[in-house]
C-alpha cells in the first residue's frame, strides 16, 4: 500500500513504515530533541556550571526548533525571517551569565541533537530531501545563533559606552 500526500511535509506509507519529512519528525519528536539536547547540556561542565532550572534553561528551545521547523517547510528560494526568538534567548542567556562560547556550545549541541533524531528516525526519513534539508537545519541554527550572538555583542557595546 503506499499512500502519498503532497510533498510540502506530508507523509507517506509504503508497506509498513511511514515515510516523512524532516520537518515533521522534528515536530513529532520535539519534546525527545528538548530531553536530548537538556543530557548532553548536563554534560558539559561549563554548561552546567550556570545552575538553571529546567524551564530557563530549556524554555526557548520549543521556538527556536519551530523556526526550523518553519524554515524547512519555506519554498525553495524563500528568504528565511530573522528568528526573534534568538534575539531573545541571546539576551536571556548573557543575563544569566553565559559566555559567547558557551551559547556556542549550546547551539552545536542542539544541531547534534537534530541530527541524532533524524539517525533515530532514519527509516522514516525522505531520504531524497535530507541533505538539503541538513544543510537547512545548519543555516537556521547558525543563523540562530548569529543573532544570539550581535544581542551579545550589543550589549558589551552599551557596557562600554557606560563606561563600565
Amino acid at each position: 500500500m503506499t499512500k502519498s500526500v503532497g510533498s510540502a511535509g506530508a507523509a507517506k506509507v509504503t508497506g509498513t513504515a511511514t515515510i516523512e519529512s524532516v520537518a515533521d519528525i522534528i515536530e513529532r519528536e520535539l519534546q525527545s530533541v528538548i530531553t536530548d539536547w537538556l543530557f548532553r547540556v548536563e554534560q558539559e561542565p561549563d554548561l552546567k556550571s550556570i545552575p538553571l532550572n529546567f524551564e530557563d534553561r530549556t524554555g526557548h528551545l520549543p521556538q527556536l526548533l519551530h523556526d526550523v521547523i518553519a524554515r524547512l517547510r519555506l519554498d525553495a528560494g524563500t528568504k528565511a525571517p530573522i528568528s526573534k526568538a534568538a534575539a531573545h534567548h541571546g539576551d536571556l542567556r548573557r543575563k544569566q551569565g553565559y559566555t559567547v562560547a558557551m551559547a556556542v556550545e549550546e547551539s552545536r549541541l542542539l544541531q547534534v541533537t537534530i541530527f541524532a533524531t533524524l539517525h533515530k528516525n532514519a527509516h522514516n526519513l525522505e531520504f531524497s530531501k535530507l541533505l538539503p534539508d541538513v544543510v537547512t537545519i545548519a543555516d537556521e541554527v547558525d543563523a540562530q545563533l548569529k543573532e544570539q550572538m550581535l544581542r551579545f555583542m550589543a550589549a558589551d557595546a552599551a557596557e562600554h559606552a557606560k563606561g563600565r
